[in-house]
């Protein structure tokens, strides 16, 4: 199959077509021609004015519910949320049912592959079972093609264990995510705490857990000359301490989320669930912070934290409603939005560029004869979010109704072209 993307401006900073407007020929799969003019027959034509393309965007953090929890979410029906989102690659964390702590499950994760219309990476589990004691089989999990190492949505609590952690997989130059919380330290909160808090009646969760873990961490990072990446990061402090152990030459990276950028605790008022997420929104004036620190380059990745959830486990009282929200299909569109003086460069480093150097993935060049899954998208077009369009299989989103200016127009990934609504 032939596919001719008609003048559309390149944004890969591999590639010597960088900042250029060309006309793009694919065929199955292969950059065939790259020129200001192709006109050569094909067998479908992408003509939108405005159109970036970059090579494909990478999500580092995401939940397909699948095996176990087939109800909220399926392989495919996250694998057609990355794609309308313009994401040709997505990293799976291991809270299933089992736990992808093994080789066997690391290799279903894979050999699914073939069927989906993304790549899909597993995250293995740092330790057996999430149960935060006892170390997973990472060497033989990476040997089958996991991706990084995290225990997901229960991160570690020991020193001593993610130290070993730390210095097993020096072994083959790993990397592990983890989202920073002292779970010991107000382990019912449910939201931020502070005023909104006291507020509304709800126990709070301080900065001060995510803090200690982020300082902890960065020691043991600097003990293993080993290398960790934080996930989720809402706090200014953990920013200067990750900005500061970057200076150092700590092997540290970080993520934030579209969703801690947009939201604060003050849309809490109306316990709305789908913003019950984890960790919990922040005050206005740290979410304005976060963004500077997305401007000034400290954030290395955007990561979605896509948590899809079926109705039942959302409506209800905010104490019971389960943590988090899908975000896939927003996440450039949120980012762009409200950060409207973001380059092109900056998008893709944010969105695909910075996660494909930090976790070793395959080159991916826009060239002529490469092969290359890319990410079409506009960061002018407005459009809004409408929920009955979503097809991600769960609908805990609260953007539902939001305009937006910036869209994914689609991917071409496998040598397919998959178009969002």
């Amino acid at each position: 199959m032939k596919l001719l993307i008609k003048q559309a401006c390149i944004t890969d900073p591999l590639s010597s077509h960088h900042g250029t407007i060309q006309d793009i020929l694919i065929e199955n799969g292969t950059i065939r021609e790259i020129a200001p003019s192709v006109s050569e027959m094909a067998d479908k034509i992408i003509d939108h004015q405005g159109l970036q393309v970059s090579p494909g965007w990478v999500d580092i953090f995401s939940n397909f519910a699948d095996p176990g929890y087939e109800f909220k979410e399926t392989l495919e029906t996250g694998s057609a949320a990355a794609a309308a989102g313009g994401f040709t690659d997505v990293f799976l964390i291991p809270d299933t049912k089992p736990v992808t702590d093994g080789k066997s499950q690391v290799e279903v994760i894979r050999h699914r592959n073939s069927v989906l219309p993304v790549t899909i990476h597993a995250i293995g589990a740092i330790t057996k079972n999430l149960d935060g004691r006892h170390l997973a089989e990472m060497y033989d999990m990476q040997n089958s093609g996991a991706v990084a190492f995290s225990d997901g949505l229960h991160p570690v609590q020991s020193s001593g264990v993610l130290v070993k952690a730390l210095q097993y997989i020096k072994a083959f130059d790993g990397v592990i995510i983890q989202i920073p919380d002292d779970t010991s330290i107000s382990p019912s909160g449910l939201i931020h705490e502070g005023i909104i808090s006291t507020q509304l009646g709800l126990p709070g969760k301080p900065m001060m857990s995510e803090e200690l873990i982020i300082a902890r961490d960065i020691k043991l990072a600097r003990y293993t000359d080993s290398r960790i990446h934080f996930t989720g990061v809402t706090s200014p402090k953990s920013i200067e301490y990750i900005r500061r152990g970057k200076d150092s030459g700590i092997q540290i990276t970080c993520s934030v989320t579209p969703y801690h950028l947009f939201f604060s605790d003050e849309a809490l008022v109306d316990y709305d669930t789908n913003l019950k997420v984890y960790p919990p929104l922040r005050s206005k004036i740290i979410s304005e912070q976060l963004k500077q620190a997305v401007m000034d380059g400290t954030i290395d990745c955007i990561a979605s934290h896509h948590l899809p959830h079926e109705y039942d486990s959302k409506i209800l009282e905010f104490e019971n409603a389960k943590f988090g929200m899908t975000g896939l299909e927003t996440s450039y569109a949120v980012v762009q939005t409200l950060l409207p003086d973001l380059s092109a460069e900056r998008i893709y480093a944010l969105f695909g560029g910075n996660a494909r150097r930090i976790f070793n993935l395959d080159p991916c060049v826009i060239e002529k004869g490469n092969q290359c899954n890319l990410t079409l998208f506009d960061m002018e077009l407005d459009w809004t979010y409408d929920l009955a369009k979503t097809v991600s299989k769960s609908r805990n989103s609260p953007f539902h109704g939001i305009p937006f200016k910036g869209k994914a127009i689609g991917i071409i990934a496998k040598g397919k072209l998959h178009l969002s609504n």
